[in-house]
């Protein structure tokens, strides 16, 4: 994490930085991700006032206090950027927590890999396999022009890839 520190109308001290990376230190046990962390410190009308803005991916958080000591300042700047990381973190965690797509046994993922020079590409298709016997995915097959028909077989319940070799036969693939 990159923290900068802007001190506008007082001269910062080196204790003062020191507290500050003591205090955003903290902030990285609760997020691993934090990108930056800038704070601006300013003296207005006998006011400490403290802004710490912070950048993680997809967000800018904003956290500001107005106190009489600038140390106490800080920690309350800290402190209230500490609560909104914590429930950035809570959404983060319950949003993986439901089941991704990759999970769902209702999509199959293709994975075409293209060898080009020196790099190879990787293209992913997503698919939904549908549910479907096996003569109803060879009715279905000639209706579709694609070499290969992945479905999920209802006598199975498992995902079928069915291949066309020729005009009259395929290859049934059963992971």
């Amino acid at each position: 994490m990159q923290v900068t520190i802007t001190a506008r109308h007082f001269h910062l001290t080196n204790a003062i930085r020191d507290h500050i990376y003591d205090s955003v230190s903290k902030l990285e046990r609760y997020f691993d991700n934090i990108i930056t962390a800038h704070f601006i410190l300013a003296l207005e009308n006998n006011m400490n006032r403290v802004e710490l803005v912070m950048h993680i991916p997809k967000h800018n958080l904003k956290s500001e206090t107005a106190e009489k000591d600038m140390y106490f300042a800080i920690d309350v700047a800290v402190d209230k950027m500490e609560q909104q990381i914590k429930k950035m973190k809570d959404k983060w965690t319950d949003h993986h927590q439901k089941r991704s797509l990759k999970e769902s046994s209702s999509f199959v993922y293709a994975n075409l890999i293209e060898r080009g020079n020196d790099r190879k590409t990787i293209k992913i298709k997503r698919m939904l396999a549908e549910n479907m016997t096996l003569n109803d995915a060879l009715a279905k097959f000639d209706e579709i022009n694609d070499p290969y028909l992945i479905f999920k077989n209802l006598e199975t319940d498992r995902v079928n890839v069915l291949v066309k070799k020729d005009e009259n036969h395929y290859k049934l693939l059963e992971p």
